[in-house]
Parts: C-alpha cells; sequence; structure tokens
C-alpha cells in the first residue's frame, strides 16, 4: 500500500487516497478559546504538504473550533480547490443558540452555507450528518441533502457512526422516496475499536458506501506512549474522562491489549503508528483512513506507515489479541445510542 495507490469512494468511481487529512486539530490561534492545538499558519504548511505527500481527500466539520478548521482550510486550498476530494459535516452547535444545530432542513440550508463560505468554495464533494438526531425524522434530513446535490452544493452526502440500523432505513427511505441515497460513512476503526466489524462495515460494503474510518490510534490509546507499565492514559484523559478512565474494568482489559500489541509491534521492529494504520487499511469496506497530525512529525509518521504491509499471521495474531468485532467501551463506537445511555429508556 501506498498513497499512489488511490481506492474508489463506494459506488461514486471517485478515487481518493488511502489517508484522509483529518483537520480537528486545526484552528486560527493555536491554544485560543476554541483549545486547537495547532495554528492556522502551521496547519496550512501541513495541509500543503500533506497534499504534495499525495493526500487528495481532506476531511473538517464546521464544529472543529467553531468554524476556524473550515477556515483554516479554505485558505490552504486557493489555487488547489479542484485536486482535493473536501468533505465537512453537520449537526454540531454553533453558538450559544441550541437552534443551530441538529439535522433538520432548517438547520442544514444555514449550515451548508456558512461551510461553503468558510471554505471559500462552490461546493462540498461530501456533506456528512455528523451524528444521528433523534429529534429529526430521517427523510427531512435525506430529503433536504437531495435537494442540495439538485442545487450544486454538494456532490455527495453521508452520514457518521449512524446505526446499522440507520444506515439501512436511510438507504430504504431513499429508494422508496426516489432520492439519492447516502453514499459514505464515517467510523471509528482500530486494533482496540473493531464493533463495526459485525454490521457496519458489512452493511456499507452491501449497499456500495465509501467509508472514511477515524482513530486509527485509538484516541491516543495506540499512539507509542500509553503501555501498562507506564500506567498513564492518554492526553485527552482530562476532556474525556469516561473513556480514559483505567481504573474501570472495561478499560483495564483495554491497557492491556494496548501493552500487547505495542509489544507486537516492537517483535516486529514496527512502530505502533505503523501497525496501526496498517491494520486500518487492511479491511476492504475502508475506502480511506483519517489521520489527525498536529505538527508535521505527526503527518510524516503517518506518511510512512501508509507503505506497511501488514502479512496474514501478523494479522492473527492481531486477532489473537483483540478478537474481531471487540469493543472494550461503549462510548468507543463513537456515539452511545440513547437506548443504552438512558435509563428510562430500557426501564418500566
Amino acid at each position: 500500500m501506498s498513497l499512489s495507490e488511490l481506492r474508489v469512494f463506494g459506488r461514486s468511481g471517485t478515487p481518493i487516497s488511502q489517508l484522509t487529512l483529518g483537520t480537528m486539530n486545526f484552528g486560527e490561534g493555536s491554544g485560543g478559546p476554541h483549545g486547537a492545538p495547532t495554528g492556522a499558519e502551521e496547519s496550512i504548511r501541513i495541509i500543503h504538504a500533506a497534499l504534495d505527500s499525495g493526500i487528495t481527500a481532506i476531511d473538517t466539520a464546521d464544529v472543529y473550533s467553531q468554524g476556524e478548521s473550515e477556515q483554516v482550510v479554505g485558505r490552504a486550498l486557493r489555487g488547489r480547490r479542484d485536486d482535493v476530494f473536501l468533505a465537512t459535516k453537520f449537526h454540531g452547535q454553533m453558538s450559544a443558540n441550541p437552534a443551530h444545530s441538529g439535522n433538520s432542513r432548517r438547520w442544514i440550508t444555514q449550515a451548508v452555507e456558512g461551510s461553503l463560505r468558510r471554505l471559500q468554495t462552490d461546493r462540498i464533494d461530501l456533506y456528512q450528518a455528523h451524528r444521528p438526531d433523534y429529534n429529526t425524522d430521517v427523510l427531512e434530513t435525506i430529503t433536504t441533502l437531495n435537494d442540495l446535490i439538485r442545487q450544486g452544493k454538494i456532490l455527495y452526502y453521508g452520514t457518521s457512526v449512524f446505526t446499522p440500523a440507520q444506515l439501512v432505513e436511510a438507504q430504504w427511505l431513499a429508494n422508496t422516496n426516489h432520492l439519492i441515497p447516502p453514499l459514505g460513512n464515517q467510523v471509528p476503526y482500530s486494533m482496540l475499536v473493531r464493533g463495526n466489524e459485525r454490521d457496519v462495515l458489512p452493511i456499507a460494503q452491501q449497499y456500495g458506501l465509501g467509508v472514511l474510518a477515524y482513530g486509527p490510534l485509538a484516541g491516543g490509546w495506540l499512539s507509542g506512549s500509553f503501555t501498562f507499565e507506564a500506567g498513564k492514559a492518554p492526553t485527552r484523559v482530562h476532556s474525556l474522562p469516561g473513556r480514559y478512565d483505567i481504573s474501570g474494568p472495561a478499560s483495564e482489559r483495554k491497557l492491556l491489549a494496548a501493552d500487547a500489541l505495542a509489544r507486537l509491534a516492537d517483535k516486529l521492529e514496527l512502530s505502533l503508528v505503523d501497525l496501526s494504520i496498517g491494520f486500518a487499511l487492511t479491511h476492504p469496506a475502508i475506502s480511506s483512513v483519517i489521520i489527525g497530525p498536529r505538527n508535521e512529525e505527526h503527518l510524516q509518521a503517518y506518511l510512512r506507515a501508509a507503505d506497511v504491509r501488514l502479512s496474514e499471521p501478523v494479522l492473527d495474531a492481531i486477532d489473537d489479541l483483540v478478537p474481531p468485532g471487540t469493543n472494550f467501551v461503549e462510548r468507543d463506537a463513537g456515539a452511545i445510542v440513547p437506548s443504552i445511555e438512558f435509563a428510562e429508556l430500557r426501564r418500566r
């Protein structure tokens, strides 16, 4: 595998690079009020370096640093827009007003205009619902996105961390209502987060969905600095304590698995980043793996990993350490469905 080998994004016929540059870390000012760790000028350098290396896809979202990430991407793509498969997302709350969020027609038609303006473009290649909206009928959402395609404001649309039932429902509603169906889905996928192998990835293959896989390092658990002997969690522990509380039994098992995978990488004389990216790229449903560098050094490590090929014995060894279909923590799926999160929905 290498960046010169492109993959077709689902049934679209559009070729994209095997790595997608994720821009959640990018903002106008490093360490600013919205918490983006990478400032604008360094972000632009990273974007240009990624494009020069052969990456052809960029993923962002309106909610990343409250629009700052999209602004930086728009600046970086001046003169290069036509060479990039540009994806962004809507759903997250974009102001103090809670009406400025969700998957309703009212909000989507506002959100897309904001993203187009910040990205300095006349169209978005892939427009994604960042999360399910349990207050909005799915048909309303996909009808609105269908209209945006007809208007030329977006070329394709997709979802992110939708449940298997929601993925099938969206396809069925689109087909029965003579609408253009969703083309893509974005999911977490790594050696430590394999739950989507059970149903989401097979459904994507069944319906010809392109899949952007995020979190190949499992939010830092596979960064190489988090081992059993270290006894400490990744840097995000304070912002997402529910996912990084190593005192819980599920997280203890996850910690042991991360340590075992690090030892496997050492035995193979690979970095854990190499092993992680190589693994994520192996699944036949994955169109591209989203990487999220905070600096150019991180980017170069990801780029080197794109050339890693894992043999069948290595993949078998990974399966032995973390069986296919395993999620250690429910929230690792990207979102917790209401029926699991809220006790009142599962108790009389």
